[in-house]
């Protein structure tokens, strides 16, 4: 299908974004607030609609009134033609709840719903629970991203402490995707409960552990999505991580992983001069480059985006280059002699899920809307 998202420059539109890239099913049309006035054309050549766009900080007043306009927006686009279409909200387990938030929300629902079925489509109401991951904005769209950026510079948390559902994005963009078939109605996917402390607590402990390049222990998937989010704070910044060497008459040695717990599975390869690896990323694996041999030139870059960074490397004082999730990457022999590099992920390869999706590091032109 041809599918408007619209909010598609915030968090979880990018995020919805990359996930379609990913999987080549939909073509996106993003709409982002520098585009809006485009909505209603985009709106006539599109098959749907997953509505993300919303307003979830500012005046009380301003809250309710910003969501239920932007909801009008796009019913308004949506009854120009009367075509049927699917229509998917990105909607908020708070609607309804009374505050000006949940308010907005559900009025916004409704609009959306009544210009859905007016024109014989479908309308999805996904609501959401507390979402979180890489690249949100500290102080506005979770708290998770302001703690991920104290831990970073050094500062501490004033925790009032209440269990929370949490949701990580790309699981919740996964749930808008597949909102785009199946019956109409109301979805809610399951978020983990979890305290505001506890989450505190384990993203020091990631830090402490990681400091050193350690991987600390990662229990289950929620852990590890809470770690990458944490690492996509500290990149490109915190790298590369030094590594230390211990040399003696024999040679010397060097300490590439250190897992606190978890599978995961190492891979050597080589790679003759001139020869670039990669070009592809990854939605959840962490993924560990060390170079113990050679010259090489690792370069990366954050999907839907020009942003690219680059590291020259050598095997004579090898450090670690952890790639962050959602970042294209490549690895290049620049030297004269094969490269030897040791690789880490932290799961077991399996070819029915690798996580692994085609992308080049440099595009001439890149849809970053």
């Amino acid at each position: 299908m041809k599918v408007v998202v619209t909010g598609a420059a915030g968090f979880l539109g990018w995020h919805l974004r990359v996930r379609a890239r990913a999987g080549g099913v939909h073509e996106v049309l993003p709409v982002g607030r520098s585009d809006w006035h485009r909505l209603h054309d985009l709106v006539r050549s599109a098959d749907a609609v997953i509505h993300i766009a919303g307003v979830n900080r500012g005046e009380p007043a301003q809250v309710e009134r910003g969501n239920v306009e932007l909801a009008r927006d796009v019913a308004r686009a949506l009854e120009s033609d009367g075509k049927p279409r699917r229509v998917v909200y990105a909607n908020s387990i708070q609607s309804g709840n009374g505050t000006p938030y949940g308010t907005g929300k559900e009025t916004a629902a409704e609009m959306l719903r009544s210009s859905a079925e007016r024109a014989g489509g479908t309308f999805v109401d996904v609501r959401l629970p507390n979402l979180f991951g890489e690249h949100g904005r500290p102080h506005y769209n979770s708290f998770i991203a302001t703690f991920v950026d104290l831990i970073a510079t050094g500062g501490s948390a004033d925790i009032v402490d209440r269990p929370v559902p949490l949701l990580h994005a790309q699981p919740a963009a996964q749930a808008l995707l597949d909102a785009m078939s199946g019956p109409g109605g109301v979805r809610t996917p399951a978020g983990k409960d979890v305290s505001v402390q506890r989450v505190w607590d384990l993203l020091s402990t990631f830090a402490k552990a990681y400091s050193t390049g350690d991987i600390p222990g990662l229990a289950s998937q929620f852990e590890v999505e809470l770690f990458n989010t944490l690492r996509a704070t500290l990149f490109p910044e915190r790298y590369p991580i030094p590594l230390t060497s211990h040399a003696d008459d024999r040679g010397r040695l060097v300490e590439t992983v250190r897992s606190h717990g978890g599978e995961g599975q190492t891979f050597v390869s080589t790679t003759r001069p001139g020869v670039t690896r990669g070009e592809h990323f990854h939605l959840r694996k962490i993924e560990r480059f060390v170079v113990v041999s050679g010259e090489a030139r690792i370069s990366l870059r954050k999907v839907l985006t020009n942003e690219i960074v680059s590291f020259d490397v050598s095997g004579e004082d090898p450090v670690v280059i952890d790639m962050p999730t959602m970042w294209a990457h490549n690895i290049t022999n620049t030297g004269a002699e094969e490269l030897v590099t040791i690789f880490w992920t932290n799961e077991l390869f399996d070819p029915a899920d690798a996580d692994t999706y085609r992308e080049p590091v440099l595009l001439e032109e890149v849809d970053a809307c």
